[in-house]
Formats: C-alpha cells, structure tokens, sequence
C-alpha cells in the first residue's frame, strides 16, 4: 500500500513538473515573439511620423515654376498611397500576427512576422527616397548658397594670387581675365535662378564653377611655368644648343645621327602649339611636353659633351694603336726579310712557317680594317662613340696577334739561345771529361776497370755528337738539346764514378797496408789479406775492400769506421 502511495506520488509531481516545463517554454515564446512585434510597430509608427508633410508645406510657399509643381503632384500622391494604403496594411499584419501568436499558432506567427518586416523595409525605403527629393529643394537655398559662397571665396583668392603674379602670365594673362569674367558671370546666373526657384538649373551652375574653379587652380598654378619654360628658357636652350651643334660640327665632330636640326624645328612647332593652346587656357599635357623638350635639349648638351670625351679617348686609343701596329709591322717585315737566313740556320718546322705567314694575313687584314676606319673617321660619319668601339675591336684582334707573334718570336729566340746554350755547355762538359781523365792518375792504379774506358768512349762520343749536330746547317734544335743532355748526363756519371774508383782503391789498399800488422795471428787472416792483395791487383778494387774489412772487423770491431777516419 505504502509504495502505490509512493508510486503515485512520483507520478504527480512529475506531471507537474512537465506542465510548468510546458508553461515556462511557452511564455519565453510569447515574449520573445511579443518583443519583435512590438518593435515593428515602432518602426511602423516611425515610419508614419516622417515629415514629409511639413516638408511639402514647405515647398508650397515658394511655388513659383512650372517644373517644380508637376515634381510636388508627384510626391503628394506618393506620401497620399503611403499614408492611406502602405501604413495600414501594415498595422493590420500586425494585428493579424497578434492573433496567431494568442492562438499559441507560433509557426504561423514566424511567417508573418518574415512577411511584415519585409513589408516594413519595403515601405521605409520608398519613404526615407520620397523624403530625399523633396529635402533636396527645401534645403537647397541654404546648402547651395553655403556652396557659392565658399566658391566665391575660392573666387578671391584665386584673382589676388593671378594679380600679384600677372607679369608672370605675359600675352596670357588677358585669357586669364577673360576667364575670370565668365566664372563671375556664372555666379550671377546662380542668382538668378535662385530667385526663381530653378533649382534644377542651380545644380547645373554649382556644377559648372565648381569645374572652373578647378581649372582656374591649374591656370594659375602652371601656366606661369608654361609661359616662362616656352617664351624664355627652352628658346635660350635651343639658341644654345644650336650654336654649339654648329660650333662642334665645324670643328669636325660627327653628330649627325643626333639630328638636332630636324629636332629644333619640331621642338619650335611644339612650342608655337603650346603657346596657341595656352592662349585659350587648354593646359592637357603642356607642362608634360615643355619638360620632354627640356629633358631632349639638356640631354643633347651631355651627348655633346660624351662626344668631346669620346673624341679624345678615341685619339688616345688610336695613338696608341697606330704604334703598336707600325711596330708589329716592322717587326713581321725585318723577320720575312730575314727568313731564308733564319731557315738556313735553324730547321723550322712546318708549323713554325705556317704561323708567321698566318700572322703576315692577319697583320695585313687588320692593318686594311684600321686604314677604312681612319676613312670613316675623316668623312666624320660616324660617332666617336662608335669609333671607340671599332678601335677597341682592332686592337683586340692586335693584341691577338702580338701574343702569336710573340710566340713565335719565343720559339726563335729560344733556338738561338738553345744553340748558345748549348755551346756553353759543351765547354762544361768537354772541362768534366778533362777533370776526370785528371783524377784517374791521381792514383797509381795497379789496374783500370774496363767499365771506365766504356764510360770515357761513351762520354767522348757523346760530346763528338754535339759537335757534329753545331756543324750542321740548318741546326736541329730538339736534336741539338737531345743530345747535350745525354753528353751531360754521360760526362757526369763519368766524373762521379771516376771519383768513387778513386775512394775505393785508396781505401782498399790502406785497408790491406793496415791489416799486414795482424797476418801473424792466424792462418785465416793471412790468407784473406793475400786474397785481397791479389783482387786488389787485379782491379776488383770494391771486392777486395769488402772481404779486408770483414776479416779485420773480426780481430778488431769497428775498424771500417776508424780506417775511414783516418782516410778523412
């Protein structure tokens, strides 16, 4: 019994919990939407409480033209639709929107609110437009009165900076005046039509000082500088640049790729046409084209100036190269003068002829190439820009030859000094054959090893082939050097090993002279002394050395060492 009461009670109290969940829920949305609906009557009652009547009312106290009343039946009868018919349509969605949403019908109530503020919007735009154009006549004599006078003052300022500055307009000041005269003339039309409400003609007149009060700002600012850039400084510049052209020109300075007497004429007829176009106040571009021609003529001056610079680099260079060519010339013709000579005594190869003919063809094109230059550079054709570059290409191709030639100059002088050379050192070594021929009897040898006398043969024969390669006619140079160094070479080892025969047989037999005193001791010893003696005698001074010395080291350590101090 106690858990049914328990179970029912749950029960209620959940029921009830739902329906104040389901109460809550729905006042939140009653509100919510009563909220938004109460805002868009706001907005309608804005709407409503715009003045555009006030604002017609206004416009009716001034009625004085034809125009202007066919625009106020038009804004009647627009404000008569919105009052009359757009206003309460709109009132009744509401109050339609009102009943749905007591009904509790909130899907309902959500497509007519979506429906009414678009409608609001729909009506608020044609009345803030309708409202527009009539404030555009209601408040024009105060805002277009406000325009003029601040143009009017624009006016003043502009003539009294145009008077304090008039000699600075010269012939065009009296355009500049006439000008003026039109925009006064412009504010008094603004008075007129003010006086009779043609407003739509007021519009145009503000429009059109407001575009003369510009250009006159731009006379006033640029034609000074036009008038004095066209009438003064560019003229005195094109004098200028006109005498020195002709002063340079006589003086033979090649500038007729700058065409500066075509260029004169045009820039004159630019200047007649910026000074028409002045005259009636067309500024478009002029003081654009008067910096051009100034910018052309001060760039002309450089140019002249780049000539002066080039002219004397160009005579620079082509001092220079016309002497290193006479000399290359002069050079080629004293060696071809030469060259039966040179071939009689020396044995050019093939490839040594072929190179300095090679040469001669390239001295003798570029020496044509530099005469046709100089040609050019008389007629005065060409610019010495241009001639530098023709000079500097020459004397490339000159200095191009001065390396071969050099080369080949290298390879003549290196045979002469080659056989110089080689006759020197044909005396060195004919004078280390003779040292060692001296040496060998500085000795008293029992025997002299064969190997010298093939060694001498050798080393004699070789110096009677240098001799033989001097007496020919043409030398052969590579043969010549091929065999002073073989002689050199045998001649060397000759000396050397005449001195190292010398060492070993004075060693050797102070080696046997020193072991004599230990043949009493033992049979051995006295029979490898004998033994030495005997190759001693018979030329093997090496191996008689050897064998003494490895008998005596047994009696007495160390004796090579001490016998050689003693030899030292």
């Amino acid at each position: 019994m106690g858990v049914t009461l328990v179970a029912v009670s749950v029960y209620v109290i959940t029921v009830i919990i739902i329906v104040i969940v389901l109460n809550l829920i729905q006042n939140a949305k009653n509100k919510k939407y009563k909220s938004i609906l109460d805002k868009l009557e706001v907005e309608k009652n804005v709407i409503d409480s715009t003045p555009i009547n006030s604002e017609i009312s206004k416009i009716k106290t001034f009625l004085k033209n034809d125009k202007l009343d066919s625009n106020l039946n038009d804004w009647e009868n627009r404000f008569k639709v919105i009052r009359n018919s757009e206003i309460p349509k709109i009132t009744d969605m509401i109050l339609e929107a009102d009943y749905s949403l007591k009904q509790l019908d909130y899907k309902t109530t959500v497509f007519k609110i979506a429906k009414l503020e678009m409608e609001i919007y729909k009506v608020k735009t044609s009345t803030d437009i309708l409202l527009d154009e009539i404030k555009e006549i209601t408040s024009s004599e105060e805002r277009n009165r406000a325009i003029i006078t601040k143009f009017k003052s624009v006016y003043r300022e502009l003539y009294d900076k145009f008077s304090s500055t008039k000699s600075e307009f010269g012939e065009i000041s009296n355009s500049v005046l006439l000008q003026f005269e039109n925009i006064s003339k412009r504010f008094e039309a603004f008075e007129n039509s003010m006086e009779n409400n043609d407003y739509n003609e007021v519009t145009k007149i503000i429009k059109s000082i407001d575009e003369m009060l510009k250009h006159m700002q731009i006379v006033i600012d640029e034609v000074p500088s036009i008038v004095l850039m066209a009438t003064n400084i560019i003229p005195k510049k094109i004098k200028e640049i006109d005498d020195t052209y002709h002063e340079m020109v006589k003086e033979g300075f090649p500038l007729d790729y700058l065409n500066v007497d075509y260029n004169i004429t045009e820039a004159n007829k630019k200047l007649n046409d910026i000074m028409d176009r002045t005259r009636v106040l067309n500024l478009e571009d002029s003081l654009f084209e008067l910096k051009v021609l100034l910018d052309y003529f001060d760039g002309l001056f450089n140019d002249f100036e780049k000539e002066k610079n080039d002219r004397k680099i160009y005579n620079e260079l082509d001092d220079t190269f016309m002497k290193k060519i006479t000399k290359v010339n002069d050079i080629i013709a004293d060696i071809f003068s030469q060259i039966d000579d040179i071939k009689a005594e020396y044995n050019l190869s093939d490839d040594d002829i072929n190179l300095l003919n090679s040469i001669k063809e390239e001295l003798k094109s570029l020496t044509t190439d530099y005469d046709v230059l100089k040609t050019h550079t008389g007629n005065n054709t060409f610019a010495y820009s241009k001639l530098i570059k023709e000079i500097e290409t020459l004397t490339i191709r000159l200095n191009e030859i001065e390396d071969k030639l050099d080369n080949s100059l290298d390879a003549l002088g290196s045979m002469k000094e080659d056989e110089v050379r080689a006759r020197q050192q044909l005396e060195e070594v004919k004078t280390i054959l003779r040292e060692s021929k001296s040496k060998i009897h500085e000795f008293n040898f029992p025997v002299i090893p064969e190997y010298y006398y093939i060694q001498l043969n050798e080393a004699s024969d070789a110096i009677k082939e240098i001799i033989r390669e001097l007496d020919k006619k043409p030398i052969t140079i590579r043969t010549l050097n091929t065999r002073v160094d073989t002689a050199r070479d045998l001649v060397l080892k000759l000396y050397s090993g005449t001195k190292e025969l010398l060492k070993t047989a004075m060693f050797a037999e102070m080696a046997i002279v020193y072991g004599n005193r230990y043949r009493v001791l033992t049979d051995e010893i006295n029979k490898n002394l004998t033994y030495s003696e005997m190759l001693f005698y018979k030329g093997e001074y090496q191996k008689s050395l050897e064998l003494t010395i490895n008998s005596l080291n047994k009696i007495e350590p160390g004796i090579y060492n001490k016998l050689l101090n003693f030899y030292k």
